[in-house]
């Protein structure tokens, strides 16, 4: 027998597969059958097959047949309908506090100011929102302008960029002045999972709301707003929602916040009476308060496919295969990219990763360059992490042997 470990992670590859009670669902989405390595489902995820035909019967069923109708029939209460589905199937939400919307930017914008003014308002010395350094870019670029708008002021919390904000780093920064808190339930660069419902504790304790980042957590990671005791949440449904290029966000509001959260950005379609036309603004009930103009139906329509098939399998056995995907990359880059100098940036914890890992060398950014001409897709991020994202309904563990492999190669040529 081969002791290469090459060859031993190809046997165990294979053994993997074989078992995994997931992988039928692999061949429900376009490409999987190709040779192309797909390391970015946590940025795009493919598209479900069906799609394709979901959208075509859109346009020449309801759209063009049913015409403005299709807006008294179903179209108006999509965001809502979606939203309580996905709030159900994925993000721990009874219904009625869960709509699609917007872009996660203007989402995150309008809870994360309702957020504040709310806050301020009981408590004008509630001043501070709270942020980690190592957010993503648009969440901090956010909380920079609301706090210049605002007249507020940011804390931030610096963190160690293989993980993210813990307990220890949080309490450190909340207190009496604390508004708001806006955290990453997954971090984007180090995959890092926050302990949502101890992070969440810590900042009522403070007297302040939490709004979530469920970017990189919704469709891979079980999510429990309510019983966590969440006020806000925001999200993309383009990773592992397969909702498609640009396809609208999510926001998540408790019950018991809907009724005194200000959303700033003040449409038509939150309106109490939408087809009213009246002269002054009056807010729904509900989450409909939180929509602004007209909802993107179109794009809607791609992420009920995914939704079908997370209900088919179930978030836990998402999760379970996620959990064994990120354990076999570890391995295998322990045992052919660690000799290369390339070291993990991730947590080595599976409770403390989420469904992506970043492997950090100097020669990350050309080796990216090299492996997208080959049809290998990973995402780079600064500094020298190549991410790898695996995402449980469509990657294999054979794919993922043979995208190391070429990561090894890649690290070889350019070092």
């Amino acid at each position: 027998m081969s002791t290469d470990p090459s060859d031993l992670f190809a046997v165990e590859a294979r053994a993997l597969d074989a078992s995994d009670p997931l992988a039928a669902h692999r061949d429900a989405f376009v490409g999987a059958e190709s040779s192309l390595i797909y390391f970015d489902g946590n940025s795009l995820g493919r598209p479900p097959r069906v799609t394709a035909q979901r959208l075509a019967d859109f346009v020449t069923g309801q759209w063009g047949g049913r015409l403005i109708r299709g807006w008294d029939e179903s179209w108006m209460q999509m965001p809502f309908h979606l939203g309580d589905r996905l709030g159900h199937l994925a993000l721990g939400a009874a219904a009625g506090q869960t709509v699609i919307g917007d872009s996660t930017t203007v989402l995150l914008y309008k809870l994360l100011r309702a957020a504040l003014a709310e806050r301020s308002a009981g408590d004008p010395g509630r001043v501070e929102i709270v942020v980690g350094r190592d957010d993503f870019p648009t969440d901090r670029y956010l909380v920079e302008g609301i706090a210049a708008e605002r007249g507020a002021r940011v804390v931030w919390v610096d963190v160690d960029t293989t993980r993210g904000v813990d307990a220890d780093a949080l309490r450190g920064a909340v207190g009496p002045r604390t508004a708001v808190v806006l955290l990453s339930h997954v971090s984007y660069r180090s995959g890092y999972l926050a302990d949502a419902g101890t992070l969440t504790r810590i900042v009522h304790d403070a007297g302040a709301l939490v709004l979530w980042d469920l970017c990189h957590s919704a469709g891979a990671v079980p999510v429990e707003l309510d019983a966590w005791g969440v006020d806000l949440a925001v999200g993309c449904t383009y990773k592992y929602l397969n909702g498609g290029p640009g396809s609208p966000a999510f926001a998540y509001v408790a019950a018991r916040h809907q009724a005194t959260l200000v959303q700033p950005i003040q449409g038509w379609m939150g309106a109490a009476d939408v087809f009213a036309m009246g002269p002054e603004y009056r807010p729904a009930a509900g989450m409909r308060r939180f929509l602004s103009g007209t909802p993107p139906v179109l794009a809607m329509r791609a992420m009920e496919d995914t939704l079908d098939l997370i209900e088919d399998a179930g978030i836990t056995a998402i999760r379970a295969k996620s959990v064994t995907l990120t354990e076999f990359a570890l391995r295998v880059s322990d045992g052919i990219l660690a000799p290369l100098g390339v070291r993990v940036a991730s947590p080595r914890d599976p409770a403390e990763r989420g469904g992506h890992v970043t492997l950090s060398h100097p020669a990350m950014r050309a080796v990216t360059a090299r492996l997208w001409e080959q049809d290998v897709i990973p995402d780079y991020r600064d500094p020298h992490g190549l991410r790898i994202g695996l995402a449980p309904l469509t990657t294999s563990f054979a794919e993922t042997l043979a995208g190391l492999t070429a990561v090894a190669e890649a690290v070889r040529a350019e070092g």
